[in-house]
């Protein structure tokens, strides 16, 4: 499959969250997203200016238009649509797109819970709870940081060669 046949499949599947999507497909597809998002970052500088800084280690540019932000939000629900039938293809749930989101909120949540806890202690159960709340925080922010990699790796598998729950092999 080549980029344009890739981009119309998954433009015609807008929010078709069912079947499979090769590994080209949704890759192409993703490359066409990251262009278009370049592409419109460049028209919302020339038609409603920004600014550009340089450093000597980076550029930063920023736009006042809202191009980009609309291609990215009409963008959204095929990337997910995408990624979700990608999981299918190499057998797992489309479910899984979310595990670093549910990662997230859980070790925000922790955090938020842990923060609370140490200030109502007191005496010596203080020390105890900062120190197990600690490790376990840090243990938490370590799932949170290999979460986004996990998915990706996911994305990268080959596709079943054989037919599966989710489709017959394409």
């Amino acid at each position: 499959m080549g980029f344009s046949d890739a981009v119309r499949v998954c433009l015609r599947k807008y929010v078709t969250f069912s079947g499979r999507a090769t590994r080209p497909e949704y890759w192409y597809f993703i490359l066409f997203v990251f262009l278009g998002g370049i592409v419109f970052g460049t028209f919302d500088y020339i038609f409603f200016g920004g600014s550009v800084e340089t450093t000597s280690t980076s550029i930063e540019a920023q736009t006042n238009g809202p191009l980009s932000s609309l291609f990215s939000l009409a963008m959204l629900l095929p990337s997910l649509a995408a990624g979700w039938r990608r999981m299918h293809d190499s057998g797992r749930s489309g479910w899984f797109m979310f595990y670093p989101l549910i990662v997230m909120i859980g070790v925000t949540a922790y955090l938020a819970v842990w923060g609370g806890l140490s200030e109502v202690a007191s005496g010596n159960i203080d020390g105890l709870i900062a120190a197990v709340g600690g490790i376990i925080g840090i243990l938490a922010i370590g799932v949170m940081i290999l979460s986004p990699l996990i998915v990706l790796w996911w994305l990268t598998r080959p596709s079943q060669s054989s037919d599966n729950e989710y489709g017959p092999a394409t």
